[in-house]
């Protein structure tokens, strides 16, 4: 499951944080937004956020937020005024961008969007990997249940035989029969547990035929 993302706000500046939520696109999942002061940006978890959107009030605030988000590794905009660089550089996962005189908040709210977007389909691709690997484990699991059915089913056969042969030995001393109704017993559950796996098997037929059924109805109808 894809939990909602979080953009992390650094800032001292309250107009900066009001006017980037504001500005936020409203179609689509709204992240939730969290705001910390850029001081403190120090503490960062990066687990505890998918993108940190950084105002970077001077070229000193700008150096040290740039090293720690850098240090973090999770994507990041920092936000600055310095009319002497391009209107945008990329470092990495960091990406400076240079304030605007009007349109930063609409173009900053935007750009953010679209990371977001990038960063939840990599997550998804990512669950859907890890499911897969699980379902072919399973797959894995199954299938050598089955193949492995007849050979113990055999064992057992063999062993439920001669408990019962046991059984019908005369002479023998009641800890022997005891020792041998329980082997009986054991081997009759155990081939009733071995039973199942007969169904499993043709349902894992019946899956592959079906699923057979429906490539072949995709592939006919291009």
């Amino acid at each position: 499951m894809i939990n909602r993302p979080t953009v992390l706000i650094l800032s001292s500046n309250p107009a900066f944080s009001r006017e980037l939520t504001e500005s936020w696109p409203k179609g689509g999942e709204i992240p939730e937004f969290v705001l910390l002061e850029e001081d403190l940006c120090s503490e960062l978890q990066r687990d505890t956020y998918d993108l940190a959107i950084a105002d970077a009030a001077n070229s000193e605030k700008r150096a040290t937020l740039k090293q720690t988000l850098a240090a973090a590794g999770k994507p990041a905009i920092i936000v600055h005024s310095d009319s002497s660089t391009d209107a945008y550089t990329i470092h990495g996962s960091i990406i400076e961008l240079r304030r605007a005189p009007q349109s930063w908040p609409v173009m900053l709210a935007l750009l953010g969007r679209e990371i977001l977007r990038r960063v939840q389909a990599e997550l998804r691709a990512s669950e859907s990997d890890r499911l897969h690997a699980a379902a072919d484990a399973e797959a894995t699991l199954g299938r050598y249940m089955v193949e492995m059915h007849s050979t113990v089913n055999n064992a057992l056969t063999s062993v439920l035989g001669n408990a019962e042969l046991l059984l019908l030995e005369p002479g023998l001393p009641g800890p022997v029969l005891a020792q041998a109704d329980t082997i009986r017993n054991m081997a009759l559950r155990l081939h009733e547990v071995f039973q199942r796996f007969s169904s499993l098997e043709k349902e894992l037929r019946v899956v592959a035929r079906e699923s057979g059924k429906k490539i072949g109805h995709a592939a006919s109808g291009r």
